[in-house]
């Protein structure tokens, strides 16, 4: 479909629910960080065994990323999406009523798994409809919305826990997950037609599927985002402990910080919007690594000093706000790439993004429970290597280029 075929309105609709769609990540992951250190007391567990339930839901958005992008592709994006969410909102409210730890973890997975469909499929969609640097401009937009979620997420985590226990969260969830449903129905259209769908096979979808690890230029932009994101899921997992345990916040007080930086991804998304149109998007993507890189060498080095909060909030501002940024231009570099196969390209990047979170995730909440520094060194490695990967990618090009 050609960019000029939408109307303003229906790009304004499609901007909000598919913002909506693809925020089972901080909807799933965010909202029920202030619980943390009650439902370790719940659950009679240790820290580092509840900070767990991030890493097994992030496992489950990974795998099922790889299952529902070559799926689209061979059935189409809505009912994939539908399926996806009435499971979401079943894990919910099954999450609601369990008592065992084991349990606990199992359905996280599960939640992950199908909330998968809405991160994997909003990128599908909105490389169906758009192209170019309409992608990158859009893409701008649904990050911008996305990212509201980080930060309206934690602070209505946090306000439900002045009322209710953690289960009342994932009660909301669930209802969410149905809203959805109905949304899918009533409102989005099928973005990609019988016509443009793949003549594969299921079984030869996810064979080509695989075809996208050997795309040098597609996979370097993909890990380079996929490390980058390393970095946000360290902050998120340790984040609660290291600000109410080491800073001694509140969760209201945390809820607001973790809020604030939800504000720097809103406004990293939407900067390649304004730059694109005088730098291209290389340029862009290297400007917010090397800012992500220093900032991370800042906040690295605090840990040497006297602990003080705002040499570690400042710089994680910093931090997300570059985050942000490449977030957007990175995934409509590596969109634009596709002209086919949409559904599978998202499934990678939404692949690579989650394991590298799956493994950071642990790291850094069994590590830092008591202190910061884990949490530092983890962004730190992570900034500094995806800055490595995207010089290792201009050198590729220039060599490319010279024979």
């Amino acid at each position: 479909m050609k960019n000029k075929q939408i109307s303003k309105d229906r790009k304004l609709w499609l901007t909000f629910f598919l913002g909506l769609i693809s925020a089972t990540g901080p909807l799933s992951l965010d909202m029920y960080l202030p619980a943390l250190p009650t439902m370790q007391t719940t659950f009679h567990t240790q820290t580092s065994v509840i900070q767990m339930s991030i890493t097994f839901c992030l496992i489950g958005l990974a795998v099922g990323q790889l299952i529902v992008g070559p799926l689209s592709d061979h059935f189409g994006r809505r009912m994939p999406l539908s399926i996806g969410f009435a499971i979401f909102a079943l894990t919910s409210v099954l999450i609601m009523i369990v008592h065992s730890i084991v349990l606990f973890l199992i359905l996280r997975f599960i939640q992950g798994l199908a909330g998968s469909a809405g991160q994997v499929l909003s990128r599908a969609v909105a490389r169906d409809l758009f192209s170019g640097k309409e992608l990158t401009k859009f893409f701008a937009l649904l990050m911008g919305v996305n990212g509201v979620f980080p930060i309206i997420s934690p602070i209505i985590g946090g306000f439900l826990l002045n009322f209710m226990t953690w289960r009342g969260i994932f009660g909301l969830l669930a209802v969410i997950g149905i809203l959805v449903v109905i949304g899918i129905q009533l409102t989005l259209k099928e973005s990609l037609p019988p016509k443009l769908r793949s003549t594969e096979s299921i079984f030869q979808g996810f064979v080509s599927m695989g075809t996208m690890f050997t795309k040098r230029d597609f996979m370097l932009i993909a890990l380079i985002q996929g490390l980058v994101f390393g970095a946000l899921f360290s902050y998120i997992a340790a984040s609660s402990f290291v600000f109410q345990n080491f800073f001694h916040l509140s969760a209201q007080q945390f809820s607001l910080l973790y809020a604030l930086n939800g504000l720097g991804i809103i406004i990293g998304n939407n900067i390649p919007a304004y730059l694109t149109a005088k730098l291209t998007n290389f340029q862009v993507l290297g400007s917010a690594l090397v800012l992500g890189a220093l900032s991370a060498v800042i906040m690295l080095g605090s840990t040497l000093t006297t602990p003080n909060m705002m040499l570690v909030a400042v710089p994680l501002f910093l931090i997300v706000i570059c985050i942000g940024v490449v977030n957007t231009i990175a995934t409509s570099i590596a969109m634009n790439s596709q002209d086919k196969n949409a559904g599978s390209a998202s499934a990678v990047l939404g692949l690579l993004m989650n394991i590298v979170g799956g493994i950071f995730s642990p790291l850094a909440g069994a590590l830092g429970a008591k202190s910061y520094t884990p949490m530092a060194i983890l962004i730190f490695v992570s900034e500094l290597g995806g800055l490595g990967l995207f010089l290792v990618l201009l050198k590729a090009q220039k060599l490319d280029k010279s024979l």
